[in-house]
């Protein structure tokens, strides 16, 4: 609120002039894109984005602003455009700053541990989804020492995330640009693992009715157990729903994907809803690894053009 903001500023004793604010105000409301509403919009903008803006023109250009901002705002994160819209924001304002001489940094914070506040109510799947992501919680001593190195560095906007770099190059060509640098030469999926695209196709092609559907319905399970972040596929309940398994938009668009990656073809993006079990998905499976040998040959013809000739 622009009005209770500056009454608060004008109150301020003379004899203690205000010299610094951190600014870590915020809130979460995650969605996919086609999910976000202007309500919604306005949620995660308002504290953030507006916040930060009544400051930087209440405090003018003698109070240094420290803005919490976060990666997402930097990196994107899967269901967060509002809140990677907000954090983009902050970096700006502090480069803008920074720019015209007035003090500024923002910080694009990665996750801490241990999970409070704002990161309260993810749960082990939205966890381990920020693992596989490639980015691993900062404890507090780290994230206050990072803050002290930041404050004296100089630089308008920062950084301090821990990073994985196993899991950035286990993403191959689905790394983000930004990190491509920093984790060198990512691992091609084709060469990392024999169960991957035309190489699963092959061997599914190559079992009877029977085996190929028992393959299939594990493929699925381990994907499954992979996406809500639990260790043993085996209890991965094949006849419950994926909503009741803890599925949401999220989840679904991620387990899409790494099928797709699986089996080398691309998958509808509404795969969990219209085949809304394991059972159920793997029967849909089924139907689509029929033509395997031909698609797998369509596969290799395709990798190799690309390699060999980028136009092609």
């Amino acid at each position: 609120d622009r009005d209770r903001l500056a009454a608060v500023l004008a109150g301020l004793p003379a004899d203690h002039p205000l010299t610094a604010v951190v600014h870590a105000a915020g809130v979460l409301d995650d969605g996919v894109v086609s999910a976000l509403t202007p309500e919604r919009l306005d949620t995660v903008l308002a504290p953030k984005a507006l916040g930060a803006l009544h400051l930087h023109e209440l405090t003018g250009d003698n109070v240094q602003l420290v803005l919490f901002s976060s990666v997402a705002g930097t990196v994107g994160a899967p269901g967060q455009g509002n809140y990677a819209a907000a954090n983009a924001l902050l970096d700006a304002l502090a480069a803008h700053r920074h720019a015209h001489g007035a003090p500024a940094l923002s910080l694009a914070w990665g996750p801490w541990a241990p999970a409070g506040g704002m990161t309260g109510t993810l749960d082990e799947a939205d966890r381990a989804r920020m693992t596989r992501g490639g980015m691993t919680a900062l404890s507090a001593g780290e994230g206050t020492a990072l803050f002290d190195r930041a404050l004296r560095a100089g630089r308008p906007a920062l950084a301090p995330v821990r990073l994985s770099l196993p899991a950035l190059r286990a993403q191959g060509p689905g790394l983000a640009p930004v990190f491509r640098a920093l984790a060198g030469r990512p691992v091609r999926r084709e060469a990392a693992a024999e169960g991957t695209g035309a190489g699963l196709a092959e061997r599914l092609a190559a079992l009877g009715a029977e085996e190929r559907a028992e393959a299939l319905l594990h493929t699925v399970r381990a994907h499954v157990a992979a996406v809500l972040g639990h260790a043993d596929p085996g209890g991965v309940e094949t006849d419950r729903a994926f909503k009741d398994l803890g599925f949401d938009s999220l989840a679904a668009i991620e387990l899409r994907n790494s099928l797709s990656a699986e089996l080398g073809r691309r998958l509808s993006a509404t795969l969990v809803f219209d085949h809304p079990s394991p059972d159920a998905l793997a029967a849909h499976l089924g139907t689509l690894v029929g033509d395997a040998p031909a698609a797998a040959r369509g596969a290799r013809r395709n990798r190799a053009a690309h390699a060999g000739e980028p136009l092609a």
